[in-house]
């Protein structure tokens, strides 16, 4: 009885694993389900690194979208150190895979978008982030307040059409993902502990998100 006990255990473990990890849960907001209007108070929409006006953070109608809406960043305020966010209030978390698809519509000053992680508060954070009048994406950490390159690429970034951005912080591992592709990869100590998530947007920016996807590894 006990080595059939021991074999149905072992023979288990594989599919326990399995298991586990496709339950490994997903905080996501419920966009189809969000009234066009204001961002819900599922996010925190008042926080803003540097200067200038807070964001206008609006859930709009969206064709191109996959779910037919997208959360966008639309205030043109061209103050040039200016960094809205809009923070989402279900999840700390401080090993994450986070995604999101996005598209720049607008902006002379620039026209950008972004993800933030281990977010501590409106200037301690790292980010990923798309520019499509630079054509790059880089990884940032931002203490207190001062944005700090770590790491980049030259990529094409097209304005007016969907990309997908992802940042998965692992331990001090930081990658960041764009359109499918592992593009930037660095280690940095700088935030070991857990903290929010939040899209980013800069200066006058006018830029919208969709299928924001934030899933914990720990």
């Amino acid at each position: 009885m006990n080595r059939r006990g021991v074999i149905l255990g072992t023979c288990a473990l594989p599919w326990l694993a399995a298991q586990s990890l496709a339950e490994t849960p997903v905080s996501a907001p419920d966009l189809p389900h969000y009234p066009l209007g204001p961002l819900p108070s599922d996010f925190e929409v008042r926080w803003r690194t540097g200067q200038g006006e807070p964001g206008n953070w609006q859930v709009i109608e969206d064709p191109t979208a996959s779910q037919g809406k997208a959360i966008a960043q639309l205030s043109a305020d061209p103050t040039d150190y200016r960094f809205p966010l809009a923070v989402w209030q279900k999840l700390v978390a401080r090993d994450l895979e986070v995604n999101a698809r996005f598209k720049a519509v607008a902006g002379t000053v620039d026209r950008a978008g972004g993800l933030a992680v281990r977010l501590l508060d409106a200037d301690n954070y790292y980010l990923a982030r798309a520019n499509a009048l630079e054509d790059n994406v880089n990884l940032y950490r931002v203490v207190h307040g001062r944005r700090q390159r770590i790491a980049g690429a030259a990529i094409r970034v097209s304005s007016g059409a969907w990309h997908t951005l992802g940042l998965r912080a692992e331990g001090g591992r930081l990658t960041v993902r764009f359109d499918g592709k592992d593009v930037v990869s660095a280690t940095d100590p700088t935030f070991a502990g857990a903290g929010k998530v939040a899209l980013w947007t800069k200066a006058d920016s006018v830029t919208r998100f969709e299928r924001l996807e934030i899933r914990p590894l720990e």
